[in-house]
């Protein structure tokens, strides 16, 4: 009777042990994949910082506007263009709508 009772026993204390081992291991293993996601969160958070970073470097007024000239080749607004589109788009505007009612 105690020889069984002793083998159940040392059974169930090997049983334990693995559990005991298999729990240490699974733990390690999920700490190891939460530091890492923390170090890609953190790898991610310099990232945006950058990319905002580079972001407002592209929006400056000077780059705007040295890319509005090379690329759509756009010249700054002188008094005589702008003349020039006030007086073509006021014969325009004088003239009655068809349909009109007086």
């Amino acid at each position: 009777m105690w020889v069984r009772m002793n083998v159940l026993l040392l059974i169930a204390l090997v049983v334990s042990a693995v559990l005991l081992v298999r729990q240490t291991y699974e733990g390690r293993r999920l700490f190891a994949d939460l530091e890492r996601a923390k170090a890609e969160t953190r790898k991610l958070e310099a990232d945006v910082h950058r990319l905002q970073a580079e972001r407002e470097g592209e929006a400056t007024n000077l780059r705007v506007e040295q890319l509005a000239r090379d690329r759509l080749q756009m010249r700054p607004i002188t008094p005589a263009l702008t003349l020039g589109a006030a007086a073509s788009a006021a014969p325009a505007a004088s003239t009655p709508a068809s349909g009109s009612v007086r």
